[in-house]
């Protein structure tokens, strides 16, 4: 006997295939990518449009400092980020970037500005480089979240990898896990 499976069978593709996202902006963004990247056959307008699917977790911001430093010695390209661009506060000196991200924390695209600096749309970099050449594509640190600080081994262990969560969200997860006496994780 075999499974009972629904007609068309079992599903043996698990990546994303469109945004889970209801953003009108998002899903035309996408329309104009699947175009291009059927239309040009460019890997960098099949990437970009590969992570438009990711979830915002999978879309961590990059950061002004961060932007800089990849960017360096490469003033002439724009930098892609298919994300947020967030300012930061140490970076005192702005250098003239051209960049092109999904969305700018009203700081960073001022400071980009005033720096005579360039901040795109994706619709906008498909009118200027519809295959993405003298592009660079960036991405910011996708660990660098506070819940990842917490991943790994239990803290009673001696030898541990995650960090523990303060005294009221352990008990918190206990009373989920339905742990009896409040000792079992300390």
């Amino acid at each position: 006997m075999g499974i009972d499976l629904p007609a068309g069978g079992r599903n043996k593709k698990t990546k994303r295939t469109a945004p889970k996202s209801d953003n009108v902006y998002l899903k035309l963004i996408v329309k104009l990518y699947r175009f291009l990247v059927r239309r040009t056959g460019s890997p960098f307008n099949a990437v970009v449009l590969k992570r438009l699917f990711m979830s915002r977790t999978n879309r961590p911001p990059l950061s002004l400092s961060r932007l800089i430093r990849y960017m360096k010695g490469k003033e002439d390209k724009i930098g892609v980020v298919v994300g947020t661009v967030t300012d930061d506060v140490r970076v005192y000196e702005v250098p003239a970037l051209k960049v092109a991200a999904l969305r700018f924390t009203e700081t960073a695209r001022a400071r980009i500005l005033k720096a005579g600096g360039e901040c795109f749309t994706f619709d906008q970099l498909a009118l200027k480089v519809p295959t993405g050449s003298n592009t660079i594509l960036l991405r910011g640190p996708k660990n660098a979240r506070e819940a990842v600080k917490h991943f790994g081994r239990a803290p009673v262990i001696g030898w541990v990898s995650g960090n523990s969560f303060s005294h009221e969200i352990v008990e918190a997860i206990q009373t989920q896990i339905g742990a009896t006496s409040a000792q079992t994780l300390e």
